[in-house]
């Protein structure tokens, strides 16, 4: 039986109104995809604080989150479940360095469908193009 892994992602906007978005490396698992950059919630860690410390080990700066979660989605990997969720988010401290990742671009919305996107991250990304 497969296991059900709880992630955050941080949907992270400049004051440009455009969207953070992070090459997963050829290491990681679904290698050469972009997501928006987070990671794991671990155990008895509510998820805004997973996400601040997923974001200050990963890019090396400190956000801000909204009190919700802008989407939530389970997608099912040939290994593993994921139960994904997206938070909208701001950076409030340094500047987003990529740790793990190969490259980060900055995108605007509408600009978001022109990457391949790691499957979970994808009803997300359709939310936030279609958000008025």
């Amino acid at each position: 039986m497969k296991t059900l892994v709880k992630v955050v992602a941080a949907i992270i906007e400049n004051e440009h109104g455009e969207f953070l978005c992070a090459l997963r490396s050829p290491q990681m698992s679904t290698p050469n995809m972009w997501e928006f950059p987070g990671g794991k919630v671990e155990v008895n860690e509510d998820i805004y604080t997973a996400l601040k410390r997923e974001i200050d080990e990963e890019l090396d700066c400190k956000i801000e989150t909204s009190k919700k979660v802008f989407n939530d989605t389970t997608h099912e990997y040939e290994t593993v479940i994921i139960n994904l969720l997206s938070i909208k988010c701001k950076v409030v401290e340094g500047s987003p360095t990529p740790r793990e990742h190969s490259k980060l671009i900055w995108l605007k919305r509408e600009n978001l469908d022109s990457l391949k996107w790691a499957p979970a991250d994808i009803p997300a990304v359709l939310q936030l193009i279609n958000e008025k």
